[in-house]
């Protein structure tokens, strides 16, 4: 029995004596988990910060180079873009335009025509989005028109001799005008200084105004004077002239000199002893009858949407068709004028019999107003403002591209939306 006991004690002391045994050697084997872990976290540590300390290095190297280069990179553009403008800006001038900038109308101009071809057509609204348009220019119309007075002129028309209205020389009708009833709205009008202004004061922020009249009719230029032959005579380079012949014959011309504005007098302005047509308001009026709502769009930013109404230059085209070449072709331009010679506008004729090209006699539902180009003016909308004149004295087919006012003071000629 007392064997059976002790044997008992003994294997329980072998099981404690197993257990701490097995309870030490998990502690040694936690303890040396945490001291290799404690070493890995150390080692990728160091690890970590070699490698941070050996990019740094290396961006600092890689910086110093660059930032070098860079320099000199940025050095070099500078100087080749100030090279660049003293280039353009020491270019020959054409029309107050450098040469390049010029050049790079020109193409822009072949890239849209060869794009759009001028035959895209322009949005139309409701007349209930319509407005007055506003008088932005009035160039042309210093003094009012007398209705009975008014003719228009058409040169290069075929058969033209065999017209009733055929004359020898349409340039000896004389236009008659009177002192202007109402100057019209010029509040918003850039291109006179305003009403506000007083005699003598100078205001640079606006545009100036030759006459010194605001408009009225009133100024020096009304009443003679030397004409000006000047094409952008206040431009850097040479200035262009109108050819001497021209010039000999205008100052023959016992009547207002033409041409009183800032860009000059035309180099397409017809020479005296002219032949053509000189139609009433009747040989227009009777074409059908055409209205229009769209967009007229100022090159200075400003947009409005107008009620016009009036007849397409392409049935006066066709009613009046340009005489043909030798060989059979059709001259490429179509030259328009007021009829003091003041503002002048070249265009192309296919441009012309565009479907939306339209002469002018209403707007707003209303006859149109001495201030906004009566009796005809010319709307276009698929050009810019400036290409859609007031006042239209005459219209004449060239196949040589035609002088336009803004083209010589500095803009562009195709001047397409």
């Amino acid at each position: 029995m007392s064997d059976g006991r002790e044997e008992r004690e003994e294997q329980e002391e072998r099981r404690k004596w197993e257990k701490e045994k097995k309870d030490r050697g998990d502690d040694l084997d936690r303890s040396w988990e945490r001291d290799w872990e404690r070493d890995g976290e150390r080692e990728r540590r160091d690890s970590r910060a070699a490698e941070v300390e050996a990019l740094d290095a290396e961006v600092r190297a890689q910086s110093g180079q660059r930032t070098r280069r860079s320099f000199l990179v940025a050095a070099a553009t500078a100087a080749g873009g100030y090279g660049f403008y003293r280039w353009i800006d020491r270019s020959p001038m054409n029309m107050r335009l450098q040469e390049p900038l010029r050049h790079m109308l020109r193409l822009n101009a072949r890239v849209s025509r060869a794009v759009f071809d001028e035959r895209g057509m322009a949005p139309t609204y409701p007349v209930a989005r319509s407005m007055e348009l506003r008088t932005n220019g009035n160039y042309g119309l210093k003094m009012d028109l007398v209705p009975e007075s008014y003719r228009l002129q058409m040169v290069g028309v075929e058969g033209a001799k065999r017209l009733p209205q055929y004359v020898e020389d349409v340039t000896a009708w004389e236009y008659q005008y009177e002192m202007k009833k109402e100057a019209g709205p010029v509040e918003h009008d850039t291109k006179v200084r305003p009403k506000s202004a007083t005699a003598g004061s100078v205001d640079a922020t606006v545009k100036p105004d030759p006459n010194g009249d605001g408009g009225a009719g009133l100024g020096p230029m009304m009443t003679g004077g030397q004409a000006s032959t000047m094409v952008g005579s206040g431009a850097k380079g040479k200035p262009q002239r109108i050819s001497s012949e021209l010039e000999a014959a205008m100052k023959k011309m016992n009547r207002r000199p033409r041409g009183q504005e800032e860009a000059g007098m035309s180099r397409s302005t017809l020479m005296p002893g002219t032949p053509g047509l000189l139609l009433q308001l009747d040989n227009i009026t009777s074409l059908p009858h055409h209205e229009l709502v769209t967009e007229f769009k100022c090159i200075e930013g400003w947009s409005q949407v107008v009620h016009w109404g009036g007849y397409r230059l392409a049935d006066l085209i066709a009613k009046y068709p340009p005489e043909r070449k030798p060989d059979g072709s059709l001259p490429k331009y179509v030259y328009m004028e007021t009829p003091d010679g003041d503002y002048y506008c070249g265009f192309s004729l296919q441009v012309c019999m565009h479907p939306q090209s339209l002469l002018v006699t209403e707007m707003a539902g209303r006859p149109l107003a001495q201030w906004h180009g009566a009796p005809i003016r010319l709307h276009m909308p698929i050009k810019y403002g400036y290409k859609q004149i007031k006042r239209i004295g005459l219209i004449a087919y060239t196949d040589r591209r035609p002088d336009d006012y803004w083209t010589k003071l500095g803009y562009d000629w195709y001047a397409g939306l």
